[in-house]
């Protein structure tokens, strides 16, 4: 430990009890991850069999997974019913105490019911497990122990046994509780990859996130419409062109036909570098001076597809056409600022 750590140290914490608490927080991530390679490790053939079938039998449910644990199994219950849920699986947690007082009426027989206790004995889970046998609901238990009452009554068992907890006295819950946990994300994946889950499922699930932003927000989300659209004709002069430009504020003005299709842009850039040439345009139409072939984009397109365009060509603005090729909308850098696409 450095002079600068030992300074930060409160008075009562030494720099050796410092050290043993660094030796114990490796120790501890140690013994975590070889419960985890050992999960791995018992994935044989024979091993891995009951996962593949729970995986089957999750994609066959056709009501909810129902999850339920007490005490730290109950906590990462929950977290395996909120990873189920936000990745195409209806799932709730139900704490079995409560269960037991009423709350098994929300289980029905299309449901599957995953069970999570170290020991496989908890009397909580056991006292409700025989009623969600007789009510249809398909069970499976996930463990640390094969000859466990839970697993014996279980159509599938998952083994979460771990050879040691991390906590010094071998007592509390931690690399069990990490391996169950990872277990729980196993199935979630396997089964997500099953469904043939993609990045728009997920995002419908989380539209308050910033994955929900990008992949639900479309060009037509955040185009500026109407009146705010800057577009000139061809015809009309280079004077003209700028005042379009200073009114609707987007540095840049469109070109459009007769039938207001964008047949050219001009920015600020562009009328930079004809200061920087020394060119007499002065009596110039725009459509001498404008940058033919502008970049369009559909408004059914994504938004963060806008930004891969403007990113692609280094620009700023875009302009947005719609199938027939009119001109429907325009779009900066700063629309897509504010909508947090970016």
């Amino acid at each position: 430990m450095s002079v600068t750590e030992a300074k930060i140290l409160p008075k009562s914490f030494s720099a050796e009890r410092a050290q043993r608490a660094l030796e114990l927080a490796r120790q501890t991530l140690q013994i975590e991850a070889d419960a985890i390679l050992a999960l791995k490790s018992r994935m044989s053939d024979a091993d891995a069999e009951p996962l593949a079938r729970a995986v089957g039998v999750l994609l066959e449910c056709k009501g909810r997974v129902v999850v339920s644990g007490i005490g730290k199994s109950g906590h990462i219950g929950r977290k395996i019913a909120a990873t189920f849920a936000s990745t195409g699986t209806p799932a709730l947690f139900m704490h079995p105490a409560e269960a037991a007082h009423g709350d098994l009426g929300m289980v029905t027989p299309g449901d599957v019911f995953i069970a999570i206790s170290n020991s496989g004995e908890t009397a909580e889970l056991m006292a409700i497990v025989p009623i969600i046998k007789r009510m249809g609901a398909y069970l499976i238990a996930m463990t640390g122990n094969d000859d466990s009452s839970l697993a014996r009554l279980s159509a599938i068992h998952l083994n979460v046994g771990v050879a040691k907890e991390a906590c010094t006295l071998n007592l509390a819950p931690t690399a069990s509780t990490t391996a169950t946990l990872a277990m729980g994300d196993a199935l979630a994946v396997s089964l997500l990859d099953a469904r043939g889950f993609l990045e728009e499922d997920f995002a419908r699930s989380h539209p308050g996130g910033a994955l929900g932003r990008r992949l639900l927000t479309h060009v037509r989300d955040v185009m500026r419409t109407g009146d705010a659209i800057p577009a000139v004709k061809p015809d009309v002069s280079l004077s003209a062109a700028l005042m379009e430009i200073t009114r609707k504020g987007m540095a840049m003005t469109a070109v459009v036909d007769d039938d207001y299709h964008p047949i050219g842009v001009f920015t600020d850039g562009d009328l930079r570098r004809l200061l920087e040439r020394g060119e007499d345009f002065t009596k110039s139409s725009i459509a001498d001076i404008m940058h033919r072939g502008p970049r369009t984009i559909n408004p059914d397109q994504l938004a963060v597809d806008a930004v891969q365009l403007m990113e692609e060509f280094r620009i700023n603005q875009v302009l947005v056409a719609d199938a027939q090729g009119k001109l429907v909308g325009a779009l900066h850098i700063h629309d897509l600022t504010r909508a947090k696409v970016i």
